[in-house]
């Protein structure tokens, strides 16, 4: 399982807020089309966010991610809950974070992944640390590294994908 932060992450963190309080994020599409190679090859993703922001919860309708859990104040208790509630066990976990809040869940993850503009204790601490930043295809470069360790990107970069790029 692939578990993903959502602000800093597969955005820049940088929030957009109008005049009646709604919250704009921007997510860029190269990500999306890597989340969505992903699921095709079989890894389960999901968002696990402190935020609050419906635009998470749409973007996650958008790319097909199934556990979309947001406005979470304990991000440890949030993940061994989606973790027991779809069989997969800590080894078998990967998370990419950006911030501190992310750092406290190295304990339960097989594998702590951060974007490059992450903050430095959670580079420091990371099994790997991303060539891109966060909202700059970060995840997409996750996704590629992923499908040629799993032999799947040579077809892809060839033939080219032909379904939904949201």
């Amino acid at each position: 399982m692939l578990v993903l932060d959502v602000d800093g992450v597969l955005t820049d963190g940088g929030l957009w807020t109008t005049e009646s309080g709604e919250v704009i994020k921007r997510f860029d599409v190269r990500d999306g089309l890597g989340i969505r190679l992903l699921q095709q090859a079989g890894l389960e993703v999901a968002l696990l966010s402190g935020g609050k922001s419906g635009a998470t919860k749409q973007r996650a309708r958008y790319l097909g991610i199934h556990h979309c859990v947001t406005g979470v104040k304990d991000k440890v208790a949030a993940l061994g809950a989606l973790q027991r509630e779809l069989g997969v066990n800590p080894e078998q976990t990967a998370y990419v974070g950006d911030d501190l809040n992310d750092l406290a869940v190295r304990p339960v993850v097989g594998l702590l992944i951060a974007p490059a503009d992450a903050v430095a204790p959670l580079r420091r601490q990371a099994d790997w640390v991303l060539s891109r930043r966060g909202g700059d295809g970060a995840v997409r470069g996750l996704a590629e590294a992923i499908l040629q360790a799993r032999g799947l990107w040579t077809p892809l970069a060839g033939k080219g994908w032909r379904e939904r790029n949201d």
